[in-house]
């Protein structure tokens, strides 16, 4: 009986399995972040990354011609 409870104990005090699923929880809670970044200023970033890929475009376009 001695060695049942000896074992129930270290079964209970085993935490091999908690790391994994701590780091479960902060993978699925940092998802849960940039996914509502994402849906809170979409539009906002598209417009930002448009409106910069506009302006390298004019600078590269700027750059290529030749000087007069």
């Amino acid at each position: 009986m001695k060695k049942l409870l000896a074992f129930r104990e270290a079964y209970l005090r085993n935490e091999d399995g908690a790391t994994a699923i701590e780091y479960g929880l902060i993978a699925a809670g940092i998802s849960l972040a940039i996914v509502t970044v994402v849906f809170t200023f979409g539009q906002e970033l598209l417009a930002m990354f448009t409106t910069m890929e506009g302006k390298l475009a004019d600078a590269n376009a700027d750059a290529a011609e030749p000087a007069p």
